[in-house]
This record gives structure tokens, C-alpha cells and sequence, in this order.
């Protein structure tokens, strides 16, 4: 009888431990999730190393499911004067951590060229 009160007692203190393990492990996940102003840094330079192009301006940002999700405003091509540079935003997807798992451009403008602005329900 005492062996089997020996090795109820042996299993609940492994699954004692086992459970502070797990929660051990939860707090360095969310300890490990970067936090906005480092997202938007690294953004900012990982695509800037990958694309060659300065990256200027994030124009949006947003915590996702799966990580983060910016659009980034890049000069692509500089010409003089400086409002006819060419423009592109390119909407860049990072994993929780802050490390950029894909890109792809959106959009290409002159930088002195506002949005076209829709007029109401034409």
C-alpha cells in the first residue's frame, strides 16, 4: 500500500513540476514577442537590406494572429526636383518575434502626387 502511495505522490510532483515547466515556457513566449517600436525598426531595416531602397515612412501597422502586418513607404527612384521622386508602399508581414516573413509592393506614386479622392458614390 505504501508503494502505491509512493508512486501517486512521485507522478503528481513530475506533473507538478511538468505544469511550471509549461507555464515557465508561456511567460518566455510572451516575454519573447517583440514590442511595437522594435516591429517598426526592424521592419523598417530588414526590408531596406532585402529591397536596397531606403525605407521613409510606415504608414501602417497592425498586431495580427500570426504577427504583424505594415505597409512601408519606400523611395524606388530619386529624381530632382524631389516631388517627382518614385514612390512605392509595400505591405510587409513579420511573425510574432519581429522577423519579416514576406513583402510585396502595393502601390507606385510620385512622391508630390496626392490620392485620388473619390467623390460621394460616382
Amino acid at each position: 500500500m505504501s508503494n502505491t502511495n509512493n508512486s501517486a505522490k512521485a507522478q503528481d510532483s513530475r506533473n507538478s513540476r511538468k505544469g511550471t515547466e509549461e507555464d515557465a515556457e508561456e511567460n518566455v513566449a510572451e516575454n519573447r514577442r517583440a514590442k511595437p517600436m522594435e516591429v517598426l525598426r526592424n521592419a523598417r531595416t530588414q526590408l531596406a537590406e532585402l529591397t536596397g531602397m531606403d525605407a521613409e515612412n510606415v504608414s501602417s501597422f497592425e498586431q495580427t494572429e500570426d504577427g504583424w502586418s505594415l505597409e512601408i513607404e519606400v523611395l524606388e527612384l530619386s529624381r530632382v526636383p524631389d516631388t517627382m521622386s518614385l514612390m512605392a508602399s509595400y505591405q510587409v508581414e513579420l511573425d510574432p518575434e519581429g522577423q519579416l516573413t514576406g513583402y510585396r509592393r502595393v502601390r507606385r506614386y510620385e512622391r508630390g502626387r496626392a490620392d485620388a479622392q473619390r467623390q460621394g458614390g460616382r
